[in-house]
C-alpha cells in the first residue's frame, strides 16, 4: 500500500481555541461525557449529522485534534486552502477513495483521532442511514470509535445549510467507545457489513442515551429536496445494500 502524506495539524491545533471562541460566543455549547475519549492513542469520532456546524464543532471542541472526512467538493479556492491546512481529508463520496482511507490509516497508525459521519449527508440524524466507512478503519487499525451525537445545530423544519440561532443551545454528548478489534487482511465485505450493523446498534444506543440525557429531540427530516446526494450504500433496519 502507497504511503499518504499525513494531514496537517499547526492550523488544526492554533486554531481550535479561536473557533472555540467565535462559537461560544454565538451558542451556548455543552460537552457532555468528554472523559469518554481516550487521551491518547488511536481514536475513531463517529457523529451523527443534523447540520452544517457539526463538523466545524467538532473539529473546535473535540477533546482532541480532529481530521475530519469531509466532502471533496468543499476543497476548492480559498476554502479548500484553509481546510487542507486545517487537516482535514477530503473524500470522494461517490467513488472508490483509496486515497482517503491510506490518510486515514496513516493518522490513526501515528496515534491520531479521525472525525467521521457514518450517515454520510446531513439529515434527521437518526442514523437511519449508515456507511462503512467508520467499522472499516476500524476493523483495519482496532482503534475505539466513539459515538458524537449533535443536538440542536439544526432547528426542526431548518434547512441543510442553516447555522443554530444566535444563543442558540448546542449540545454534543460523547458516548462510550465501542472497540470491533482489528481483523487482519484479507478482510471480507461480509465482515465489514457485520461490523457496521454492531457499530450502528452501539451508536444508536449512544443516541438514545444522549436524548435522555439532554431531554432533547432530533430536528426531524430535512424539507423534500434539501438532501444532498449520498450513494445509496450502507446498512439500514433492512439489512446490508
Amino acid at each position: 500500500m502507497a504511503h499518504e502524506p499525513l494531514p496537517k495539524t499547526w492550523l488544526l491545533r492554533a486554531g481550535r481555541p479561536v473557533a472555540r471562541v467565535i462559537a461560544g460566543r454565538r451558542c451556548d455549547i455543552r460537552l457532555h461525557g468528554v472523559e469518554h475519549v481516550p487521551r491518547s492513542g488511536p481514536v475513531i469520532l463517529a457523529g451523527n449529522h443534523i447540520g452544517l456546524a457539526d463538523g466545524p464543532l467538532l473539529a473546535a471542541y473535540a477533546p482532541r485534534p480532529v481530521h475530519a472526512l469531509t466532502k471533496h467538493e468543499l476543497f476548492t479556492g480559498a476554502g479548500g486552502t484553509f481546510l487542507r491546512t486545517a487537516g482535514q481529508i477530503p473524500l470522494d463520496r461517490f467513488h472508490p477513495d483509496p486515497t482517503a482511507i491510506r490518510t486515514c490509516l496513516a493518522a490513526l497508525d501515528e496515534g491520531r483521532v479521525i472525525g467521521i459521519f457514518p450517515e454520510g449527508r446531513r439529515g434527521p440524524g437518526d442514523l437511519g442511514r449508515f456507511h462503512r466507512g467508520a467499522a472499516y478503519l476500524a476493523l483495519v487499525t482496532g482503534a475505539p470509535v466513539v459515538p458524537v451525537t449533535f443536538l440542536g445545530t439544526r432547528e426542526p423544519g431548518g434547512g441543510t445549510n442553516d447555522l443554530p440561532a444566535k444563543g442558540a443551545r448546542v449540545d454534543m454528548v460523547f458516548g462510550t467507545p465501542y472497540r470491533l478489534g482489528a481483523v487482519p487482511w484479507p478482510r471480507t465485505r461480509e465482515q465489514v457489513g457485520q461490523a457496521t450493523v454492531l457499530l450502528r446498534r452501539h451508536m444508536l444506543a449512544a443516541l438514545e442515551d444522549a436524548l435522555r440525557l439532554t431531554a432533547r429531540e432530533l430536528p426531524g427530516p430535512l424539507v423534500p429536496g434539501d438532501e444532498e446526494d449520498d450513494p445509496p450504500t450502507g446498512v439500514s433496519e433492512r439489512g446490508t445494500r
